[in-house]
């Protein structure tokens, strides 16, 4: 998030070198916006942590819940269907259950893997919040 917060404040500056003379002037606003733009990211990620604590599970559930949905959708596709079209074969019906498209859900999953790697790192080095 802090990237990206960087990468806009750049083009902001630019802009501000075109639109105003004044040298100190326009070094205050850039300095004002990406003090401004520092304060939303941090509030941003007070909130992250807020909704990560929280007891209920319709507020802190929800990424566990996308990391739930993600290996259900793989094992769908990959142990479930196999074995009922299989099963539909044997029993002589003339039925096949469509595979699931993944192409949509695999973005979603590699993002959580890669979260998970993360975390795991934090536990390596000992800088996750249990320490």
């Amino acid at each position: 998030m802090l990237a990206a917060i960087s990468a806009l404040i750049g083009p902001v500056s630019a802009i501000l070198d075109k639109v105003i003379p004044d040298k100190d002037l326009r070094e205050r606003l850039a300095h004002e916006i990406a003090t401004m733009a520092s304060r939303e990211a941090m509030a941003q990620i007070e909130v992250n942590k807020v909704e990560a604590a929280h007891h209920s599970m319709f507020v802190a559930g929800w990424r566990p819940a996308i990391g739930w949905i993600c290996a259900l959708g793989m094992a769908g596709n990959f142990l479930i269907i196999p074995f009922a079209n299989m099963g539909l074969e044997l029993a002589g019906k003339d039925i096949s259950i469509p595979m699931i498209e993944l192409a949509e859900m695999m973005p979603v999953l590699m993002g959580m893997l890669g979260l998970g790697a993360m975390r795991t790192v934090e536990k390596v080095k000992a800088v996750s919040r249990e320490k």
